[in-house]
Order: structure tokens, then sequence, then C-alpha cells
């Protein structure tokens, strides 16, 4: 097998009907078992810490894994820096599953994708994860989720009144220090589609695949109680992973120098589950 550290990245870029554009790379493996698409969370991007680590040990292990910046995630160009803002602020959790469908569509074209896939989501991309697995035409043949949320309404009775009343709100960046604006678009989403296209406890209900459940008890952002409700929620077809104190990123830091032992494990069992069931087709 190819070392990690050497599989290189295919760029491509997948331009949207108003002029956005999902920016990603393809880690081919040698022999592809199959392929895998990871999703990235809210304020997260696919260079961030783990992602580029988990592709990278999916595409020695065999299988080919498809990294991407959702269209809204406000990340510009240089893959690395937060200069769309207008993007994210309009983006939507509707439009991240139409940019998932875009994703798989063009990957199919560059035959990335052959029959059917394996799908990761971290956080909020768990959530899409799980909705996109769950729909009535999907191709998903494995889903893994870590420290994925349960629901899309995210924010308090008293907090969407201010964000009404204001028009947008303010979501700090931790890691940057950055302050991010949101319109209204993702809460008139949550609103109008969160009982019906967006009811991520409804579509786990009808998950019919293997799927790996990740989640860590010392996570600050997504309790891990949400990981066990999803667990009971999905009749059998769900292996419930809880890590002892792990955070919401599982130790990891930005620039991934070195790989904390938490992440490495659950990495390791990640990959493994993907191989399994790509190879038991």
């Amino acid at each position: 097998m190819t070392e990690a550290s050497a599989i290189k990245a295919e760029t491509f870029e997948i331009p949207c009907r108003d002029g956005l554009s999902i920016r990603g790379e393809v880690y081919l493996a040698d022999s592809s078992l199959g392929s895998v698409v990871i999703c990235h969370g809210f304020k997260g991007f696919a260079h961030w810490a783990f992602f580029p680590y988990l592709a990278r040990t999916l595409a020695q292990d065999g299988l080919t894994a498809i990294t991407f910046d959702f269209s809204g995630s406000g990340i510009g160009g240089d893959r690395e820096s937060f200069t769309q803002p207008a993007a994210f602020a309009n983006n939507t959790f509707s439009r991240e599953l139409e940019d998932l469908e875009l994703i798989e569509d063009y990957a199919r074209r560059k035959n990335w994708i052959d029959g059917k896939f394996g799908l990761f989501g971290h956080s909020r991309g768990g959530g899409m994860a799980i909705l996109f697995t769950a729909a009535a035409e999907s191709n998903v043949n494995s889903l893994a989720t870590w420290s994925a949320i349960s629901y899309p309404n995210r924010w308090s009775p008293e907090d969407m009144v201010t964000w009404r009343r204001r028009g947008s709100t303010d979501i700090t960046n931790s890691r940057t220090g950055q302050v991010m604006r949101l319109e209204t678009d993702l809460l008139d989403d949550v609103e109008l589609n969160g009982k019906t296209k967006l009811n991520i406890e409804a579509a786990a209900a009808k998950i019919r695949v293997p799927w790996l459940i990740v989640h860590g008890t010392g996570d600050e952002t997504v309790p891990s109680s949400e990981a066990e409700h999803l667990h009971s929620l999905s009749k059998g077809v769900s292996t419930l992973r809880l890590i002892n104190g792990a955070n919401h990123g599982f130790d990891a830091k930005h620039p991934l120098n070195e790989i904390p032992p938490v992440l490495e494990k659950v990495v390791l069992e990640t990959v493994k589950f993907f191989v399994r069931n790509a190879t038991s087709k």
C-alpha cells in the first residue's frame, strides 16, 4: 500500500448556478475498493486539521476519498482563509444538500464513484450526511458520522427573535477570532423545512445501511446524548462508539502537526469500517 503521506490530492472546482463554486480534491487509491465522500461541518473546511489525514488514510487503504468545501463555507480559493463572507452569510442546510448532489454527479462523471459509495460527516456535516443517506434514491452504502448534530434548530427562541429583529446574527470563529455574519436564510430554511426535508431524527430512523456513530463524551459543542439519540432511532443498523472524555474535534488542532492518539484511534476505526463495508457490497 502507498504511504498515506505520499498520496497526492488532485484538485477540482464545480461551478454552482449563482456564481459560487464547490472546491475540493480527490485522493485516488491505487486499487479502489470503493469511494468515500467527506463532509465538513459549520465553520469547517476541507483542509481543516483531520480531514486531509482521514482522506489520505482512506486512500492508503484502497478507498478513493473526496473532500470539498461546501459552496457556502466562506472559504476562498486558497482553501484556507475565510474570504467569502457573503457566501457564508447566505448558506443553508438545503444548499448543502444540493452541493452533495453536485459532488456525487461530478464524481460519477469523473469515474471517482462507481455504484454505491461511503459518506462521512463531522458535526453539522454529519447531519447533512444522515439526511443525504436517508433520501429515497440514495446511493450511499455505508455512513460514518463524528460528533453529529441530531436536529437542525440549534438556537434558543430568544436568539431567534433577536436574529429576526436585527436581520442577521454574528458568529465568532474561536480559532481565528473572525466575526462571521449570518443573514436569516439559514433560520428561514430551518423554520420552513425543519420538520420535513431537514428532519435529521426522521432521517436517522430511515437509514438502512451500516452506520458508525462516533462521539466524544467531552464534546463541548454537540453533547454526546445526541449520538445516543441517533443510535436509538436507527433501528439496529448503527454502531455507537462513545469516546470517553474526547472533545468535538478529537483533540485535533489546525494545522495538524501531530496526530493525537484519540484521533488516530477514531480514524483507524472509521477507515476499517468503510473498507469492511466497501468490500461486502
